[in-house]
């Protein structure tokens, strides 16, 4: 899998580009970033999918919804 999208939540809250990607949490699989140093970095998805290969699918055809919020 990949993207060329950067994280909206981590450009937004940390001036930080970040690609995004599916990452893992005890809620299950969700769209976020990671930072090469310091690990995972931003929630993207508003929803947490039942397996990598779901969150994969929703990431790769845009099916999936942002998470935001107001600074």
């Amino acid at each position: 899998m990949q993207t060329n999208q950067i994280g909206h939540l981590a450009k937004k809250c940390f001036n930080i580009d970040l690609p995004l990607q599916v990452c893992d949490s005890t809620d299950g699989f969700y769209i976020g970033t990671v930072h090469p140093k310091d690990g995972p970095y931003s929630r993207e998805s508003r929803e947490y999918f039942p397996t990598r290969k779901a969150a994969e699918q929703a990431l790769d055809s845009g099916q999936w919804s942002q998470l935001d919020f107001d600074l």
